[in-house]
């Protein structure tokens, strides 16, 4: 019985075994199968798609041989394994189960995909558990770098690699660093990481930290971070506080790095913080005395400085005596002249002017200056340099509705009133001048205690009017034409001249008791010349009516003469002739009073 007995090799696989010869040897079927059950227990349950855990059986250069306790080995890639140049026979390691079985009856594992399949739950727990995780910085790329975490590249964007700008990044290349996942996106697999927000949770520690120990007027030391045209930010060891350019230097600045630099330490003073916001105002000027403090205390008012203009305003220009301390010196100071200026007009940044102090106000610190005084006042004299009468040439400055402010010398100006720049009636000056034009001028009046002069230019001239009254005089007839209507009447166009006159509309009446018309050219009387207007006032009822009254005038001076020789002959006459004669003076008066006889 032993001999015919047949040992089952466990090292022979169920499909390999040649049952027949089996069976030839006695073994009953039922039996058999039994074994097979038996041996098929003895093997692991392996599901596909699933990281299981093997043990390497051997190491080739081409291959690696894993043992998941399944009926058959799996063959894995070699460069699978070349982040671990010490890996051996006996080693355990995670292997990714792509196939039971393929064509050949081969089982397909993967250890690079377990890996990965490993490595993407440890971000994923990283990130829901918000752990810091290490990574490698393999290589830069656009816009940030790449890392290695958990064997994942990740993408570090160019922004989260530190709180401060960065200049140069290829100095990370290489390098391992912690990290914080700040973005998954689960579809494409995408890693995004952060080493900034390390920083600043870090950096908001501090910054709480320093900011419970600030006091107002607190003297720290910082590290100058970054500068803008408005002021300098300054690290103060994980919080930084801001310098306003006004706050850098007592004197004037265009640029806070004419005062400090990139990466210069320096010491300043708080000089407010607000908790809440967590932001800080900080001074460097403030630990100098301030240069009023060191001022000559012999400066007094009238007293004359030098200085440089460092600003210039509209209503006038600040000059720095010394640093620190500047003085105003207002337009209105700049010059004697009345009119309105700029201070532009006068000085520019950046000139060396002499002035006069005029108010000292140490206190407030504050001081103002003039120029103007450092010269003689052109008022002082003006009767005698400007008598009234006088005629001189001015140079118009400015132009007004209602006249001409022209400028006989600096400081000396005088108005021109529209109604004396010209004998004939105009809309505006700009009719007759433009600004910078040279104009004969007669002094007409003086405002001395306001600087003021009253000028007249058509004073010089002929004034036509004076032609006029001799061409039209009253009761002259004219021609005219009737050139424009209005409710009053019309203004009529004496023809063959530029002359205009006007006729009130009861003065347009015709013979015919008809109203004359625009166009309408018809004989006028001149009725009147009103000087003080220069009005020429005509009538054409005139020219007809005045006939009828002069020869009702004629007729009534006949019928006098005629009851006087009448009466005369009366004296004379008998009782008889009387009697007739007084018949025919009633008669006559009868037709003077334009009776009907009976």
């Amino acid at each position: 019985m032993e001999e015919n007995k047949t040992v089952l090799n466990a090292s022979v696989a169920p499909e390999d075994f040649n049952w027949d010869a089996f069976e030839n040897d006695g073994v009953e079927k039922g039996a058999r199968e039994q074994d097979a059950a038996l041996y098929d227990q003895t093997l692991s349950k392996v599901v596909e798609n699933e990281v299981v855990e093997g043990v390497v059986t051997a190491v080739g250069k081409r291959e690696v041989i894993v043992n998941i306790g399944y009926k058959s080995e799996g063959v894995i890639s070699a460069p699978e394994f070349r982040y671990n140049p010490d890996l051996k026979v006996g080693d355990k390691v995670d292997v990714y189960v792509e196939s039971a079985e393929d064509r050949k009856g081969q089982l397909i594992l993967s250890h690079k995909k377990a890996r990965a399949r490993k490595a993407w739950d440890m971000v994923n727990a990283a990130y829901d558990n918000n752990e810091i995780v290490k990574g490698f910085i393999k290589t830069r790329t656009k816009g940030g770098m790449i890392v290695d975490v958990f064997g994942i590249e990740a993408f570090l964007p160019g922004s989260q690699i530190d709180i401060k700008p960065i200049r140069d990044y290829d100095v990370f290349v290489n390098t391992t660093m912690d990290f914080k996942i700040v973005k998954i996106n689960q579809e494409f697999r995408n890693v995004v990481v952060s080493h900034k927000a390390l920083l600043e949770a870090e950096q908001e520690k501090r910054r709480e930290e320093i900011i419970s120990k600030l006091e107002k007027g607190q003297i720290l030391e910082g590290v100058v971070k970054n500068i803008t045209n408005y002021g300098v930010f300054v690290d103060l060891g994980g919080v930084d506080g801001l310098i306003h350019i006004t706050d850098l230097s007592w004197g004037r600045i265009d640029n806070p790095e004419e005062i400090v630099s990139l990466d210069q330490k320096i010491k300043v003073v708080v000089k407010e913080f607000d908790p809440q916001q967590k932001r800080i105002a900080l001074g460097y000027k403030q630990l100098t005395p301030h240069p009023w403090d060191n001022l000559n205390a012999e400066l007094k008012v009238g007293d004359k400085v030098k200085g440089k203009v460092v600003l210039i305003a509209d209503y006038g220009a600040f000059v720095e005596i010394e640093p620190g301390v500047e003085g105003l010196i207002h337009v209105s100071e700049m010059s004697w002249s009345p009119r309105l200026h700029s201070a532009q007009e006068f000085l520019k940044v950046g000139d060396e002017v002499e002035a006069q102090i005029l108010t000292l106000d140490r206190e407030n610190r504050k001081m103002s200056l003039g120029l103007k005084q450092l010269t003689s006042n052109p008022w002082e004299n003006i009767r005698e340099k400007y008598p009234v009468g006088s005629q001189h040439k001015a140079v118009v400055r400015n132009i007004t509705s209602f006249g001409v402010f022209a400028e006989l010398e600096d400081g000396v100006e005088g108005l021109v009133h529209i109604s004396d720049l010209s004998w004939n009636k105009i809309k505006h000056p700009s009719e007759m001048v433009a600004a910078g034009d040279s104009i004969d001028v007669q002094i007409l009046d003086f405002d001395e205690a306001n600087h003021k002069l009253s000028l007249g230019h058509k004073q010089l001239l002929p004034n036509p009017w004076d032609e006029v009254e001799s061409k039209y005089p009253v009761g002259t007839t004219v021609e005219g034409t009737v050139d424009s209507l209005t409710d009053k009447g019309a203004v009529i166009k004496i023809d063959g001249t530029d002359d205009e006159a006007f006729a009130f509309s009861k003065d347009l009446v015709k013979e015919d008791g008809k109203k004359a018309v625009a166009g309408e050219k018809l004989p006028f009387k001149v009725t009147e010349l009103r000087r003080s207007t220069r009005r020429i006032l005509l009538s054409h009822l005139r020219t007809y009516s005045d006939v009828k009254v002069e020869k009702a005038a004629a007729e009534t001076d006949t019928t006098k003469k005629a009851v006087k020789k009448i009466n005369s002959n009366m004296e004379k006459a008998t009782f008889g002739d009387i009697s007739a004669l007084a018949a025919l003076k009633g008669k006559l008066e009868e037709n003077e009073k334009g009776e009907p006889n009976e």
